[in-house]
């Protein structure tokens, strides 16, 4: 699929979950399907985190918690990769407090417009959200400390060029924490092909061990998988993919073993100083 062509698909598809409160990917056929507060507990957020941010910055788009091991501390600056509605955003905020500052960049108006009214609403004052491709960051050359994105990645058709503008705006000492879905094996044809799937967090997966080159290769260091995890079946692929299951040309049988090919990592990285 043509890079401009995918994200017109994924920004017209997040668009659409804002304006319907959808959930996981904004697609019924997306990479889940359960209520957003449930979608977040498994994933690892705990009630504490869900009920602690603002009413609809929750939208369960993610497939883990990189908050939870970026060690955030007081003053830092953070940037959030692909920010939604705010979920992540708001949840740095408290950890970086009033002297520190979070950055929420995101590719598609809606969402920005519903992440700054959730932080009118919630009164936070150390957050500022970008319109911008995390393959072309709004951001300066080393400024800030922490990059952070939650199942945002996978959907960059130029993964390459992600992690280089990651390392760019990274200064010195500077680390990256990332949670996103891989896999295992590669994904049939007729999957990679599918407009659906792809805005859906499937398509556009990576193999674990090429996403983690790339990473490598951008300059990072010490990459570690600090998590992984596989989803039930139905969490991957929504009822909606039964439907189109001919068009896909696979057996369900064959979409459970593609499921089962695609897990969620925790990776975490650093930016050393250039010696």
């Amino acid at each position: 699929m043509e890079e401009e062509k995918i994200r017109k698909e994924v920004r017209k598809r997040y668009a659409n979950a804002v304006k319907s409160s959808g959930s996981c990917c904004a697609s019924s056929s997306s990479c889940c399907s359960a209520p957003n507060k449930q979608i977040s507990k498994m994933i690892g957020y705990s009630d504490e985190e869900i009920s602690a941010v603002p009413e609809g910055a929750n939208l369960g788009f993610g497939c883990g918690n990189p908050i939870a091991l970026a060690s955030l501390k007081e003053g830092e600056r953070a940037l959030d990769l692909g920010s939604g509605a705010g979920f992540d955003v708001f949840l740095a905020a408290k950890k970086v407090g009033p002297q520190g500052k979070v950055i929420g960049v995101d590719m598609t108006p809606e969402m920005l417009d519903k992440a700054r009214a959730n932080a009118k609403k919630g009164n936070y004052t150390n957050v500022e959200f970008r319109l911008g491709e995390i393959e072309n960051l709004p951001v300066a050359d080393s400024s800030v400390d922490v990059i952070i994105s939650n199942c945002v990645i996978n959907l960059a058709p130029n993964k390459k060029r992600v992690f280089e503008e990651a390392f760019r705006v990274l200064a010195p000492n500077g680390r990256l924490m990332v949670s996103d879905l891989v896999l295992r094996k590669k994904l049939p044809e007729s999957v990679q092909k599918n407009v659906d799937a792809y805005a859906g967090c499937v398509a556009g997966a990576e193999l674990k061990d090429k996403y983690l080159k790339q990473i490598r290769n951008a300059g990072f260091q010490d990459v570690q998988v600090m998590d992984e995890q596989t989803y039930p079946f139905e969490y991957v692929f929504g009822e909606e993919v039964f439907k189109t299951v001919i068009d896909l040309g696979m057996t369900q049988e064959e979409l459970k073993e593609t499921a089962n090919s695609i897990v969620s990592i925790k990776v975490f990285a650093l930016k050393k100083p250039a010696v």
